[in-house]
Formats: C-alpha cells, sequence, structure tokens
C-alpha cells in the first residue's frame, strides 16, 4: 500500500519543480558557474522544502496552511524582495569566472545555496496551496490518516523534486566546458533580469 503512495508522491514532487522559475533559474546559472554539484545545491533545498510542504500536507497540518495564507502577502513581499537582490548581484557580479576546472567547491558555498533556495521556495505559499489542492484532486489528502503512508507519500515528493532537480543540474552541468568563457557573464546578466522580473511578479501580483 505505501509502495503507491511512494510512487503518487514521487509524480507530484516531480511536477511540482519541474516548472522553470526563480529556482530553475538560480539552478542553471549555478550549474553554469560552479558545475554539477553547485546546481545541485539549489535543487536540494528547493526539495527539502517541498518536502516539507508535502508534510504539511500529508499530515493535515491545516493550522500551518491557514498561518502561510495569513501571511501570504508578507512572505510574497519577503521573497520577491530578495530574488530582486538576487538578480541584481548576478548582474553586477560579471568578472571573468575562469577555467571551470580551476573553480573549487566550497562547502560555505553550497550550503549558501541551498539555504537560498529553501528560503525562497517556503516564502512562497502558493506552493503548500498547490501541495493540498493536487492531494485532494488524487485523494491523497491527509493519506488516509496513516503515519506509514504520509511518511511514504513525503519521501516520495522528496524523492521526485530531486529527481528533476538531478536531471537540470547534471544536463547543464555537462553543457558549461562546452560554453564559451566570455558568455558566461551575458548568461549571469540575463539570468539576473529573469530574477528581478520574477521578483517584481511576486510583489505585485
Amino acid at each position: 500500500m505505501e509502495t503507491g503512495f511512494l510512487l503518487n508522491g514521487i509524480a507530484v514532487g516531480f511536477a511540482i519543480a519541474a516548472p522553470v522559475g526563480p529556482i530553475g533559474t538560480l539552478c542553471i546559472r549555478r550549474s553554469l558557474e560552479g558545475g554539477f554539484f553547485a546546481g545541485l545545491a539549489i535543487g536540494l533545498g528547493a526539495a527539502l522544502a517541498d518536502a516539507l510542504y508535502g508534510v504539511i500536507a500529508a499530515f493535515g497540518l491545516m493550522a500551518l496552511t491557514d498561518f502561510l495564507v495569513l501571511w501570504h502577502d508578507t512572505l510574497k513581499l519577503s521573497g520577491g524582495i530578495f530574488l530582486i537582490l538576487l538578480g541584481v548581484r548576478s548582474i553586477l557580479v560579471v568578472g571573468d569566472p575562469g577555467p571551470p576546472r580551476e573553480r573549487p567547491l566550497r562547502a560555505a558555498g553550497l550550503a549558501g545555496g541551498l539555504a537560498t533556495s529553501f528560503v525562497l521556495t517556503v516564502t512562497n505559499p502558493v506552493t503548500i496551496l498547490s501541495f493540498v489542492a493536487i492531494f485532494a484532486g488524487m485523494g491523497l489528502l491527509h493519506a488516509g490518516g496513516e503515519p506509514s503512508q504520509s511518511m511514504a507519500l513525503v519521501l516520495g515528493v522528496f524523492t521526485g523534486s530531486l529527481l528533476w532537480w538531478l536531471i537540470l543540474s547534471g544536463g547543464v552541468g555537462g553543457l558549461r566546458r562546452h560554453i564559451p568563457r566570455a558568455a558566461l557573464p551575458w548568461i549571469n546578466r540575463f539570468a539576473g533580469a529573469l530574477l528581478i522580473g520574477f521578483g517584481a511578479a511576486a510583489i505585485t501580483n
């Protein structure tokens, strides 16, 4: 029985993670800049946030859902401002990226990327509403009241979300060596403009 919930969770997690938005833009940018693991750190943060929202929906923690909805505007404003700041930084910090093979990965940088994507995902209350709507539509809300089924559902959400980020960061990381170094600053500028656009949209909508 739990296998079915696990597979359903994987499908839900993958479907929610796959649309390319601000986190996808960050993942692509970091994968081009630092390689597979740099991009994966962004995805892991988002997958953890998705799993957290999955816990809230699967276990029927409606009080937390109501709290997130109540603070929707504040969270959306905070997330939007954060995105704009990230976009401005991406546009301004466009120095010579150096040869890809000579850019060592640093634990602090990976942790920072993970924390950034986690915060951005958590400050988007629409995500929890998406989980509640999808789970309800599939008859999975509260996972039938069985803790083991709820846990299987949450694990599936995390796995499905992480699977998407593995695919995205792996694909982009594999292409980075074929992209001219001179193009990377322009990619950073483009990514920064996208992030600013996403942030402005979050604030105004």
